[in-house]
């Protein structure tokens, strides 16, 4: 897999093809994820979507380099203010649609208020710290110390799963995180698609009329019934792909055929 050299280390990545006239995909995984977490979801938007598409993994995360200095209740902001700016001028993408997955839905938020981007998919995305979400970590947590079923999904995952997991919960679990809240850095008017389950172990649907009160573009919301925070990784995640889909259709078609030509 290749890898591109940042000035916080490597970071490894993969293109998907598609469409050069579409604005790229630009997939960002969550706090345990990485470019293998994604399963099938990004080859089946791409496909579905004709856009090429960009996954990689972040410092410490996948077999990306690892973090250089612990976490911070800053992190996020980090992470999408001035990390993965670094990343897509380094690898020439420019105005992408964002799809972000829990921490990194909440990247692509923060990325999107402060750089041009065609449309962000935020999908179970953090705007402040509840207990619901805490409890889930805590849960994720201890499953991974007690060496379960999320232990072993993780291990295949990454380097150094270990670093991971006590990484990202660390910092969430951490008093200086209690009152972490983007609500007030995110104001853009790009058009937003927020989609979280109703039965999101992570957070509420509070976390989506948070996003909503903060965002001045157009906002469309996805509850999925029965759906957790894992929504997209379903057997059959047609209903995700399909939604976002016809949310680019209308909000990001692309270059009209004369532009195109011109």
């Amino acid at each position: 897999m290749p890898v591109v050299e940042t000035r916080n280390g490597p970071i490894e990545y993969v293109f998907l093809d598609g469409d050069p006239d579409l604005a790229p995909l630009v997939f960002l995984h969550g706090g345990t994820g990485s470019i293998a977490t994604w399963n099938r979801f990004p080859r089946l938007l791409a496909a579905e979507t004709g856009r090429r598409g960009l996954l990689f993994s972040r410092h410490g995360n996948g077999f990306s380099g690892p973090a250089k200095l612990p976490r911070t209740p800053r992190y996020i902001h980090e992470e999408g203010q001035e990390k993965l700016p670094e990343l897509l001028d380094l690898l020439g993408v420019e105005n992408p649609v964002l799809v972000g997955h829990s921490d990194g839905g909440s990247m692509a938020l923060l990325y999107a208020s402060i750089r041009p981007v065609e449309a962000v998919i935020a999908l179970g995305p953090h705007l402040y710290c509840e207990q619901s979400t805490l409890r889930g970590i805590a849960s994720a947590r201890a499953s991974f110390e007690d060496g379960g079923p999320f232990a072993k999904r993780v291990a295949m995952m990454h380097e150094d799963p270990r670093s991971v997991v006590v990484g990202w919960s660390g910092v969430w679990l951490s008093p200086g995180f209690s009152d972490w809240n983007i609500e007030g850095d995110i104001d853009t008017t790009v058009p937003a698609l927020l989609i979280q389950g109703d039965q999101d172990e992570y957070g509420t649907l509070g976390q989506l009329d948070a996003a909503e009160r903060a965002l001045s573009g157009p906002v469309r919301r996805l509850i999925p019934e029965g759906a957790g925070h894992y929504q997209h990784m379903a057997d059959d995640p047609e209903l995700i792909v399909g939604a976002i889909r016809t949310f680019l259709a209308e909000h990001a078609p692309g270059p009209r055929p004369e532009e195109v030509r011109a």
